[in-house]
C-alpha cells in the first residue's frame, strides 16, 4: 500500500463502481451516504454511514481501509451529534501510517 489513498463521500458518479464493488464482495449495497476509500483510482471499499455496512474488494488488502473508513465514520457521526453551534473542542489533525503509505484527514 504505497499509493495515495482518498477518503470521501461517495458521489452519484461513483454508483457503477459502487455496484461492482458490492458485486464482487458479494452483497447488496448498502444505502447512503457511504464513506469511500479509492486507491489507484478505484474504490477498494465503502461504509455506510447509518448503517456502518462495509463493502470491499476481496481481492485487494482492504483491512487497513475499511479500519480508516470506520475511523472516518465515527468522526463525522460526532460531528452530527454535537449542538448546532456548538464549538468544537480542540481540533486535531490526524495523519495515519499504513504500511508506508500516508493518508492526512
Amino acid at each position: 500500500m504505497n499509493d495515495p489513498i482518498t477518503i470521501r463521500l461517495s458521489r452519484s458518479a461513483d454508483e457503477p463502481a459502487l455496484s461492482a464493488l458490492a458485486a464482487l464482495d458479494s452483497t447488496r449495497l448498502p444505502a447512503r451516504p457511504l464513506v469511500v476509500a479509492e486507491q489507484d483510482g478505484e474504490l477498494r471499499a465503502a461504509v455506510a454511514l447509518d448503517s456502518g455496512r462495509v463493502i470491499a474488494d476481496p481481492f485487494h488488502r482492504t483491512t487497513e481501509l475499511v479500519d480508516l473508513l470506520e475511523l472516518r465514520v465515527a468522526q463525522l457521526r460526532r460531528r452530527a451529534e454535537r449542538p448546532t453551534g456548538a464549538p468544537a473542542r480542540g481540533r486535531t489533525r490526524l495523519v495515519a501510517r499504513t504500511a508506508g503509505a500516508r493518508l492526512t484527514l
